[in-house]
């Protein structure tokens, strides 16, 4: 063969794998260039989304802001109001909203180990961690742990020792788990998904049946305050220390029922309906002499009294939207003895706008007064504190849509509303 003929064979190699090359370089950078295509895309419906997300706590809030604040139900437009709150288009996304009452809740942070044990499977070790959790001291409690437990771990970390800041700190108490904070609700949309209903075959694990099983998370909160004020924002009128003269001009009592709290209160009464006197008490008679209370007038002034001080009232919870659990802790009823439960919450579905003053629960025929008085102090039938789940989700547009989640907690005493926990892409 020719010099010649073996150059032309070697220009021809050499222009075949330039093409090739090339063909893989213009591959390569077609495929990158759809990537970042892609990625933008994608990007740009992340950030559509975050704002969609916002869109729906903002009006959840708006709803909040004028919805009538005197009592809280089920019924109230910021619990069902599908219109407003499910899959809301956007501009090419679409938001879907949650709002759940923190009043209805029992505070962990307060609860006493009877009402923890009368939670859905709660265990008296773990209820004596969480009771050593909150507490400002280092002294375990009979099946508790304390600090050294937390710094022996794989991965030590510190015992609170003070009050829990989100709920979710529980899962670093011992014994809690996720299965027992979430149950089969993992991502808390009150609705029983395909995985939430399918055993062991996806997560999360569950136990097939058709049920709904929440976790602590639906029945628990961290994020109530203190508040010993009545539905004016005015402080109550402590019965055990408070004077005749007091009782007479802030609650407008006669004189003989003003003289009868002062004479019987002793070293303290121990709830607010101790001053109520028999279920059938004659009215009439001198307003000099010395009284109890009939149930009209504790009907008008429930409200505005308190036996506690302002430094230790605890955080009431709201009878109209307290779940069958919550009523239960608070009752102290075992696990399985829902009756008196279920009771209040049928009375209570028998009003449009639920139970208009915490006193209307002396009617839940099941409801001793021995019962009422355990529990009137600790309740009330107006909400200020609100979680807001947010989800937002682009339209598909050929590839996968984003999907942004915001929960914020939202306390409407204050004005403007304020946030009082906000997070922003959490997963369950």
């Amino acid at each position: 063969m020719s010099r010649e003929k073996k150059q032309r064979g070697l220009v021809l190699v050499t222009v075949l794998w330039v093409v090739v090359l090339l063909m893989i370089m213009a591959a390569t950078v077609g495929r990158t260039s759809r990537l970042h295509t892609k990625m933008a895309h994608y990007q740009a419906q992340s950030l559509r989304c975050q704002w969609g997300a916002r869109a729906g706590v903002e009006t959840a809030i708006a709803i909040l802001k004028e919805d009538v604040t005197s009592t809280d139900s089920l019924s109230d437009l910021w619990s069902d109001n599908d219109e407003d709150f499910t899959d809301i288009s956007l501009s090419a996304c679409h938001f879907t909203v949650r709002v759940l009452d923190e009043s209805g809740k029992l505070d962990i942070n307060g609860a006493t180990k009877q009402q923890l044990m009368a939670l859905p499977d709660m265990e008296e070790p773990i209820a004596d961690a969480i009771l050593d959790w909150r507490d400002e001291n280092s002294r375990p409690s009979d099946q508790g742990v304390e600090t050294g437990y937390y710094r022996n771990l794989t991965f030590p970390y510190e015992c609170r020792n003070g009050p829990f800041r989100t709920i979710r700190e529980l899962l670093l108490v011992k014994g809690v788990t996720e299965d027992l904070l979430y149950g089969e609700d993992t991502n808390f949309n009150g609705v029983l998904d395909l995985n939430e209903r399918d055993g062991d075959e996806s997560l999360p694990m569950d136990n097939g049946d058709s049920e709904l099983d929440q976790g602590w998370i639906a029945f628990l909160s961290c994020y109530g305050e203190k508040k010993n004020t009545n539905s004016a924002g005015q402080p109550r009128i402590n019965i055990n220390s408070a004077d005749q003269g007091e009782l007479e001009r802030s609650l407008s009592l006669t004189s003989g029922q003003a003289q009868w709290i002062v004479d019987n209160r002793n070293s303290g009464f121990e709830s607010s309906a101790d001053i109520l006197g028999p279920d059938k008490q004659s009215q009439g008679g001198d307003p000099d002499d010395p009284t109890p209370l009939d149930q009209d007038t504790f009907r008008n002034i429930v409200d505005s009294i308190t036996i506690f001080d302002d430094n230790n009232a605890p955080v009431r919870v709201n009878v109209n939207t307290a779940p069958k659990e919550v009523l239960m802790a608070l009752l102290e009823s075992p696990q399985g003895n829902d009756e008196l439960a279920l009771s209040i919450i049928d009375y209570r579905e028998g009003f449009v706008g639920g139970i208009a003053n915490v006193a209307d629960l002396l009617q839940v025929e099941s409801l001793s007064r021995n019962q009422f008085k355990k529990i009137v102090d600790r309740v009330t039938v107006r909400s200020d504190l609100f979680c807001i789940y947010s989800v937002a989700t682009a339209d598909r547009t050929g590839i996968s849509g984003a999907t942004e989640v915001v929960e914020a907690v939202v306390d409407r005493s204050a004005n403007p509303i304020a946030i009082r926990y906000w997070y922003q892409g959490v997963r369950f």
